[in-house]
């Protein structure tokens, strides 16, 4: 029988050494930098029309869009003016390529103008390299405001209709954002157009207005608007599996110290006999409504969430909570919320279960239907979740959301498995975006129907996905920036289609959802339902990392999200199906959750943590005992996973999103000094990237994500695999370090606090070798280090 460990505490090595300045970026020099000039005069000369078309706005500033080269700081285009002018440019975001300014004044248009004459009549002007990388200028335009729900649904039909107005935001000047909101309002009050709810913050101004087909043409003009869009779709459907399940011993309550789970969904039913005794509180922050379900979604998720695996426990004849179930109601009956913003509601119900109850685990199982990422700004709910993450230090878990059976027809479900996950039409959707969140997709678990085992004979109902491989329904990343999304996968379920019927005949009802509690219970009789869904796979992840809680009391959101990632593998089906590639991290992240060592190290799963302070271009050093098993002869795979997660402080009106960058490489060395050395030259990007970390040489364990890849979100993940070591090995003649850098984006650098926290997970396994002694030696080469440090 297996014995478990605590983890084991990493120490940082001393000196903690700068991390040099990068040289800013150098652009290219048009060939004939008259033409360049007189290019973007005419640019310009259009775009002033456009921007005079615009009406509205709480002062008289002009809006224009920048087209500028890849790796322009927007904090440099103040430059464009003469510097007795450039406090009266302002920039108020970073879109893509593009970056829009406001031009506060008229002198300071004028002074921009002047320098262009300049550069277009042959002239060098001050600042040249921000003009040459100046591609063009344009105009905020209606079809620029338009969301992208808005431009592929159109305008709604009916008289009166509601929509989601988003503001520019003014995160630097509370004066002007209260002037922006008066003016606003006032002017949607001369419109005839009322407003039903609103979110008011620094970074975000939300309004959800009714108008109607005119008032949305004004509203697509308004100077100050940054997008008009449809409001939230968070449909789901509910199929019920009629399992005759009745009788289970008494559920015992979990004990009072036990940490809680929350879920934020449609509610929940407290009366559930096996939900019942685990209820700390359930509460509704939707307006009108009770905190019972009355979908039916909720209690779904609930269940998931305080058992992880139900059929599991129903098999094992037992249901014994560990953990506490909470409830926020945030969705109606039709799992939507037409009364206001959600993302209000949220704030509200994240600050009451935090202040009342310590609860730092949120579970969210929707997505917004109307919000694909498809590149751009992160839309508000995803930035409120990462505003709440790093302010709150609680963690979200958040399904990636679902396709809709009838998104794209006359699509072959079969046929076209996987190639479909790849499309726009899957890419996830607000708020899976967040970066501080967790993020899960799904996974299928069956592959018969009901009626598969009921009729053995009968050919006519055909899995999508076979076990193990991506829900059909699943949604896939990038997020912003590159970076990962999703990152973790659990169980959600799995479509079937009826051959009979056609390609796109989805079954109802099939048996091959995850299993959980009912809300019908009471009336019904029946204890368990199944649907399928993302909703029902990012549970399970709460499930596990509210456990981690109970197991390692005081521990940190970042600590969760990365023993949560170092513990994470690809399903082999998986890899096969997809390929180990881009499209495997596109569509599963780093894999799922396997508990074996998660909560507590075994003698040959042995688990390292720490947690630290980096200050701006600083490195960490930590020097990784390598036990003598791991590089025992014999041929056999072993692993080092290494994972690392931050929390940074972001803004949705640059496109790098995230203020810092914090990042590690796994090197092999002959001492510290040697490494210092290596980290002390790398004085840019590509230095700092041409460092080669251990598995990138010939011969040495494979790695299989790369730091580039990896290194885009603020929760990152890696295994080098090792099959066999010999006398030239780089872990048999080296020391093995990992160094943590951290370098933030220049507008970052007054936004992000002087140090910021970190967690670094180590773990070494393996697990073919049952005699393996890796948690006892690690211990003791640690203890032998601090005895000779002594």
């Amino acid at each position: 029988m297996d014995e478990f460990f605590p983890h084991i505490p990493l120490q940082r090595e001393e000196p903690v050494n700068d991390k040099r300045p990068g040289r800013p970026p150098r652009f290219t020099t048009p060939d004939d930098t008259a033409a360049h000039g007189k290019g973007i005069q005419e640019f310009l000369t259009r775009a002033t029309v456009e921007a005079d078309l615009n009406e509205g706005g709480f002062d008289e500033r002009r809006l224009f869009r920048f087209v500028v080269e890849e790796g322009f700081s927007p904090d440099d285009l103040p430059k464009i003016a003469s510097p007795e002018f450039r406090n009266e440019i302002e920039v108020v975001s970073q879109e893509g390529k593009e970056v829009v300014v406001a031009f506060v004044s008229d002198a300071a248009l004028e002074s921009f103008e002047a320098l262009l004459t300049t550069l277009a009549s042959g002239d060098v002007p001050a600042n040249k390299q921000v003009f040459y990388a100046l591609q063009g200028v344009d105009g905020w335009k209606p079809i620029d405001r338009m969301g992208w729900a808005l431009k592929q649904q159109g305008i709604p039909e009916e008289e009166i209709f509601m929509l989601d107005v988003e503001l520019w935001p003014l995160e630097d000047s509370p004066q002007e954002r209260e002037k922006l909101w008066v003016t606003f309002e006032d002017w949607l009050n001369q419109q005839g157009v009322s407003v039903a709810d609103s979110v008011k913050q620094p970074g975000l101004s939300l309004y959800r207005v009714k108008c109607n087909k005119d008032q949305t043409e004004s509203l697509l003009r308004y100077r100050d608007v940054r997008t008009v869009d449809l409001p939230p779709r968070f449909g789901v459907d509910i199929k019920l599996l009629f399992t005759d399940i009745s009788e289970f011993d008494e559920v015992p309550a979990p004990p009072e110290d036990a940490p809680g789970v929350v879920i934020l969904d449609s509610g929940l039913i407290t009366g559930h006999p096996l939900l019942s005794p685990a209820v700390g509180d359930s509460a509704s922050f939707l307006p009108g409504k009770d905190p019972s379900d009355e979908n039916g979604h909720g209690t779904l998720v609930g269940g998931l969430a305080l058992y992880g695996d139900v059929e599991s426990r129903i098999q094992g004849g037992k249901f014994v909570p560990e953990i506490h179930l909470f409830s926020g109601r945030i969705l109606d009956e039709k799992n939507e919320n037409g009364t206001g913003f959600v993302a209000k509601h949220i704030t509200e119900a994240v600050h009451y279960f935090l202040d009342e109850y310590d609860c730092r685990v949120f579970n969210l199982s929707f997505g917004d239907l109307n919000k694909p990422y498809l590149g751009g700004h992160v839309r508000e709910l995803a930035y409120t979740l990462d505003t709440l993450s790093r302010e709150l230090s609680v963690l979200f878990i958040v399904s990636a959301g679902n396709v809709l059976g009838n998104q794209l027809a006359g699509l072959d479900w079969k046929k076209n498995y996987p190639r479909y996950l790849f499309e726009d039409s899957w890419a996830i959707v607000d708020p899976a975006t967040a970066m501080n969140v967790l993020t899960v997709g799904s996974v299928a678990r069956y592959d018969q129907t009901v009626n598969s085992r009921r009729y053995a004979n009968d050919p006519a109902e055909i899995p999508i996905a076979s076990v193990n491989q991506p829900s059909p329904f699943t949604r896939r990343g990038p997020t912003v920036g590159g970076a990962i999304k999703p990152e973790l996968m659990g169980y959600g379920g799995n479509w079937a289609i009826n051959t009979r019927a056609g390609a796109n005949a989805l079954v109802a009802n099939s048996g091959l959802g995850e299993l959980s509690t009912n809300w019908k219970s009471v009336t019904d009789g029946r204890l368990f339902a199944d649907d399928s869904g993302t909703s029902f796979a990012a549970p399970h992840v709460s499930y596990l990392a509210t456990l981690l809680q109970k197991e390692v009391p005081g521990i940190s959101p970042d600590l969760t999200r990365a023993l949560l990632v170092a513990h994470a593998r690809i399903p082999e089906e998986v890899e096969q199906l997809l390929g180990d590639n881009g499209n495997v991290r596109a569509v599963c992240g780093y894999g799922m959750v396997y508990d074996r060592g998660l909560f507590r190290s075994l003698e040959n799963e042995a688990t390292l943590t720490t947690e630290g302070l980096i200050p701006n271009k600083k490195h960490h050093f930590y020097e990784i005992p390598v036990p003598d098993d791991f590089l025992s002869k014999g041929r056999r795979v072993r692993e080092i996973s290494l994972a690392l997660a931050y929390t940074p402080y972001v803004r949705s009106t640059r496109i790098d999103y995230r203020a810092s960058r914090v990042q590690f490489k796994l090197v092999a060395a002959e001492n510290l000094d040697e490494v210092t050395k290596i980290f002390n030259q790398a004085t840019d990007k590509e230095t700092y990237e041409a460092i080669k970390e251990i598995g990138t040489e010939m011969g040495a364990g494979n790695r299989n994500v790369s730091s580039t890849l990896r290194n885009k979100g603020t929760v990152q993940s890696a295994t080098w695999y090792f099959k066999q070591f010999n006398s030239n090995a780089k872990l048999v003649n080296n020391r093995l370090f990992v160094v943590v850098t951290r370098h933030d984006f220049p507008w970052g650098e007054l936004h992000s606090a002087t140090d910021e926290k970190y967690a670094l997970v180590v773990t070494f396994r393996d697990r073919e070798n049952g005699k393996a002694k890796l948690y006892t030696q690690i211990r003791q080469k640690l203890q032998a280090r601090a005895r000779v440090q002594v």
